[in-house]
């Protein structure tokens, strides 16, 4: 008995719809009702989610003490623990797409029309991104530095730094959320990058007879009797030059109305500028009222000398011009006109 070729016997694959049925129907056998196709694959994406949430949250603490010694930077390391975050998400994004039975070259196609359709939107969004990942990598400033916006002067500490914008937490207990497109466009001057030690000046206008020398020893004193200032120590380096620690006063200029001297010192700290600078100058005006050095003011002198010109006045003739120009004119018989008279009418008479 001959029998033909046995090939041998194929399964169909099943399509996610006909998977989701029949995790339906099993599901549904154990309970004394039906469960509706699209209940189950509810019930999953909720899985997922769930999943997804413990997942991200469980990998940012086993990962971020790592992300940390890494990278030694906080904005890196946010960023990246982000991305983590972001990429389980994503993942179960496609996986409950998965599970309503689209696949990755029907999404790949869905997202290129969709880019595409409001790219125009996104710009903005993207070059906001874009500028992100530069000030990443250029590291002008840092979380926790404190820094100044110059075209406004508002300073603050940077209290967060994304790939979208930078928030800066003001001295005036106000948040400013600034995109990093724009920021990258303005001046910041960043006040605790490197070295939080600030140099500060102070112009003091002094008039030509006061004492120079013991000027300049009040004013160097004043400003070390203030807590926040350096009084003196090894010279601060900024680049290749250095520079006295303590305060040093110069003659900056011979001005017009006295010589100006310019105090230069250091602050310990860059979180009260003002209040430093304020006490400086109440310490320099006490000091300088006790002795014989008075602080110049816009003033002018005349003088006169032998080499600036003569003028004669005659008393006599002053008088006289003026009581001619006080004098009345009156009709006389000498007078061709008189007063008042048209020399029309004169004439006709």
């Amino acid at each position: 008995m001959r029998f033909g070729p046995v090939w041998p016997l194929q399964t169909p694959t099943p399509t996610p719809t006909e998977v989701a049925t029949e995790v339906a129907t099993d599901i549904g056998g154990l309970l004394p009702f039906e469960i509706p196709i699209w209940v189950a694959n509810l019930g999953k994406s909720l899985v997922v989610i769930a999943l997804a949430i413990v997942l991200s949250r469980v990998l940012v603490r086993l990962l971020g003490r790592r992300v940390a010694q890494q990278f030694r930077r906080p904005s890196l390391t946010r960023t990246a623990l982000r991305g983590i975050r972001v990429g389980v998400y994503v993942f179960a994004l496609l996986t409950i797409l998965g599970i309503y039975g689209l696949q990755l070259g029907d999404i790949a196609l869905s997202v290129t029309v969709f880019t595409a359709v409001v790219g125009v939107v996104l710009a903005p969004i993207l070059g906001s991104f874009i500028s992100g990942v530069f000030l990443l990598a250029d590291q002008p400033y840092e979380i926790g530095d404190m820094i100044e916006l110059v075209d406004t002067g508002q300073r603050g500490f940077v209290e967060d730094i994304t790939l979208r914008h930078t928030k800066v937490f003001t001295l005036d207990n106000t948040f400013l959320v600034i995109p990093n497109g724009e920021i990258r466009q303005r001046d910041v001057v960043n006040y605790s990058a490197e070295d939080s030690r600030t140099r500060l000046s102070l112009d003091v206008l002094v008039t030509y007879e006061s004492d120079i020398a013991v000027a300049r020893g009040l004013i160097e004193e004043a400003a070390r009797e203030v807590d926040n200032v350096i009084s003196g120590g090894p010279n601060i380096r900024v680049g290749a030059a250095r520079y006295p620690a303590s305060p040093t006063v110069y003659i900056n200029n011979f001005a017009d109305h006295g010589v100006l001297l310019t105090l230069r010192y250091w602050v310990t700290e860059p979180y009260k500028l003002l209040a430093a600078r304020s006490k400086v100058q109440t310490n320099i005006w006490t000091r300088l009222e006790e002795v014989n050095v008075e602080i110049a003011y816009p003033h002018s002198h005349l003088y006169f000398d032998d080499t600036s010109g003569e003028m004669n006045v005659s008393l006599t003739d002053g008088l006289g011009g003026l009581d001619a120009a006080d004098r009345t004119p009156t009709a006389t018989g000498d007078s061709p006109v008189p007063p008042g008279q048209d020399p029309d009418e004169l004439g006709e008479e």
